[in-house]
C-alpha cells in the first residue's frame, strides 16, 4: 500500500460566526472555492488530475446543504471530471474528510486528492438541519441527547475541576493564540480573504489578547440556566454519580462560534514528484472513536489514545498534540491523562481562543500540526477532535524529513 502524504494545506482566517463577522459576506462554498483556486495557485497542480474533493460540514442544511464540495468543485472551475462529496460527523467532519480520504489514497481508489471542511454558522446556524438528535423529543428521551455545554460541565463535575482551573487554561489557550499570530506562526497557511468593505481580512478575529484570570473570574456561567432547563435532569438521569452538575464553564472557557474553511492536499509519493511538491508529513493511521453520548466530549481522547496504541507508540512519543478545546475540562483531562503539557498540547492556543468553525476545526487541527511540526522539527503529531453524540476522530501524522 502507498504512503499518504499531506502535501499542502490552506484555510481562511477565523471570523466571528455572527453577522458581525469579517466572513458573514461569503457562503460556505465561496470559503471553500477561494481555498481551491489557492491551492492551485500556491501548487501548480492541474485540477483535473484531482480524484476527489471531500469536504466535511457539520450543518448540512441550506448553503451547506446539496453536496457543497461537488457545487464549489464547479464553480472553482475545475472540470466536470471532478468529483466532490460532502461528509457529517458533526465536528469532527473535517478530520474525518481528511481520515477517510487518506484511507482511500491507501488503498489504491485515489492517488491525489484535496480534504478539508467549512462551516458558517453565521449563515447556519448551529442545529439548523433540526436532526432529531436535538429537535425530536422522543429521541433525545431515549439518547439521554444535551447541549455541549452541559456535557462540559457534567464533564468537569465528575473530574473535580474547579472554575480557577478551568479560568486558568482559558488564559493560557488566549495568550498561546496572541503569541502565535505575533511570531508570524500561521501567516504561511491563511489565506487573506477581502471583508464585506473590500478590506484585507488576514487574522483569526476572535482572539482576546491580554485576557487575565480576573476578567475570565468576573464571567457568569454559560449553562445554568439551559441546564435548569431540563437538561441536568436528563444527563443526571444516566449519570447519577454527578449528584449535582456544577456549572463553571463560560464564554470565556468554551469554543467560540465562528466562520472558516481548511483544505488539504493529499497524495502518494509519485503524485509529490510528478507536480514538483515536498511531501511535508505522512499521514499514519486514523482512529475513530465513540463513547456514551451524554459524556460526549471525551471521544476525540479516545481517539488519540486508539490510534497512537494503533501505531505501536506512546503518548511520550508525540511531539505536537493539536486537540479541539471542547471545553477546559476537557482539556485539562487530555493534559492529566496524557501528560500532555502545555509546550505539547495546542501550542499555539486552539479553538476556545481562535474559534470553532465546526466542520472545518478538524482540518484547521490537521494542518495546524503539520505546520507545528515542521517548526520544532518533531517527528510525531496527532490531531483529534470531539463532537455531537459522543463521537470522536484522530489523525496521526510523521513528519516527512523526520
Amino acid at each position: 500500500m502507498p504512503d499518504v502524504y499531506v502535501l499542502d494545506y490552506v484555510r481562511t482566517p477565523r471570523a466571528k460566526g455572527s453577522a458581525r463577522g469579517s466572513l458573514h459576506h461569503l457562503s460556505p462554498v465561496d470559503l471553500v472555492v477561494a481555498l481551491q483556486r489557492a491551492l492551485v495557485d500556491r501548487t501548480g497542480i492541474d485540477p483535473s488530475a484531482v480524484g476527489d474533493v471531500v469536504v466535511g460540514a457539520a450543518s448540512q442544511v441550506d448553503e451547506q446543504g446539496a453536496n457543497l464540495a461537488r457545487t464549489a468543485t464547479l464553480l472553482a472551475g475545475w472540470g466536470h471530471g471532478v468529483p466532490g462529496g460532502s461528509i457529517n460527523r458533526f465536528c469532527a467532519s473535517g478530520v474525518d474528510a481528511v481520515a477517510q480520504t487518506a484511507g482511500r489514497i491507501r488503498g489504491g481508489d485515489l492517488d491525489l486528492a484535496v480534504a478539508g471542511g467549512v462551516e458558517s454558522v453565521s449563515r447556519v446556524p448551529m442545529f439548523s438541519d433540526r436532526g432529531p438528535l436535538w429537535s425530536d423529543p422522543e429521541t433525545v428521551k431515549r439518547i439521554g441527547s444535551v447541549h455541549m455545554g452541559i456535557a462540559a460541565d457534567l464533564n468537569a463535575t465528575i473530574d473535580g475541576w474547579r472554575r480557577e482551573e478551568l479560568d486558568a487554561y482559558g488564559v493560557e489557550t488566549q495568550a498561546k493564540a496572541a503569541a502565535a499570530w505575533d511570531r508570524g506562526h500561521y501567516a504561511g497557511s491563511v489565506i487573506p480573504m477581502n471583508r464585506a468593505d473590500g478590506t484585507v481580512f488576514d487574522r483569526d478575529e476572535l482572539i482576546r489578547p491580554g485576557t487575565t484570570a480576573e476578567s475570565l473570574a468576573a464571567l457568569q456561567p454559560a449553562f445554568e440556566e439551559l441546564g435548569a432547563s431540563g437538561q441536568d435532569d436528563i444527563a443526571l438521569a444516566t449519570h447519577p454519580e454527578a449528584g449535582k452538575i456544577s456549572h463553571l464553564h463560560t464564554v470565556g472557557t468554551s469554543p467560540a462560534l465562528a466562520d472558516g474553511a481548511a483544505l488539504l492536499l493529499l497524495g502518494t509519493e509519485e503524485q509529490a514528484q510528478a507536480n514538483g511538491l515536498r511531501p511535508r508529513a505522512r499521514v499514519v493511521a486514523s482512529a475513530t472513536a465513540a463513547v456514551d453520548p451524554v459524556i460526549m466530549l471525551t471521544a476525540g481522547q479516545e481517539a488519540v489514545e486508539k490510534v497512537i496504541a494503533k501505531a505501536g507508540l506512546r503518548p511520550s512519543d508525540i511531539d505536537v498534540f493539536e486537540i479541539a478545546e471542547a471545553f477546559s475540562a476537557l482539556c485539562l483531562r487530555f493534559r492529566r491523562d496524557l501528560s500532555a503539557g502545555p509546550e505539547r498540547l495546542n501550542p499555539n492556543g486552539g479553538t476556545i481562543a481562535m474559534g470553532h468553525a465546526f466542520g472545518a476545526t478538524g482540518a484547521i487541527m490537521v494542518g495546524g500540526c503539520v505546520d507545528e511540526l515542521e517548526r520544532r522539527g518533531g517527528r510525531y503529531g496527532v490531531a483529534a477532535v470531539s463532537g455531537a453524540a459522543g463521537l470522536g476522530v484522530a489523525v496521526l501524522l510523521e513528519r516527512a524529513s523526520a
